[in-house]
């Protein structure tokens, strides 16, 4: 499975992005290599986007998107990565979305299709990460 980071739907969605091209080549790769899988992390950023659950669900069916639910162990995960970096001296108060992103990836042991790359290199280095050169 691979789980696909918001800013990858929010570049091919948008229709704007300078990254628009590279995501939507990189996501049509990803689903011949395997399932495309999304979280509720993931769904909620995505909602911003959207006037209706049902506007979002109908952009995501055709791709056969899997939403996944977080299990506890990818919690725990993404709250260890949260201490490490209140212990790096972050600033931010609350677990970070990409925490439990990356942690979920790690749980599962699936591949993370993504632009931003810089926290999950830090915080989750042994998770797979199809990224810009």
């Amino acid at each position: 499975m691979i789980l696909v980071d918001s800013n990858i739907w929010i570049d091919i969605m948008a229709g704007a992005s300078d990254w628009r091209e590279w995501s939507v080549q990189q996501l049509k790769r990803a689903r011949t290599l395997d399932g495309l899988a999304i979280n509720p992390v993931i769904y909620a950023e995505l909602s911003a986007t959207f006037d209706s659950k049902a506007a979002l669900d109908a952009a995501l069916a055709p791709l056969k998107v899997k939403n996944t639910p977080i299990s506890d162990d990818a919690a725990f995960l993404a709250g260890q990565a949260f201490w490490q970096y209140r212990q790096r001296k972050g600033t931010k108060a609350g677990v970070l979305p990409d925490f439990f992103i990356g942690a979920h990836a790690q749980a599962e042991g699936w591949t993370l299709l993504t632009r931003d790359t810089a926290r999950y290199h830090t915080y989750f280095p042994g998770v797979s990460l199809i990224c810009p050169p």
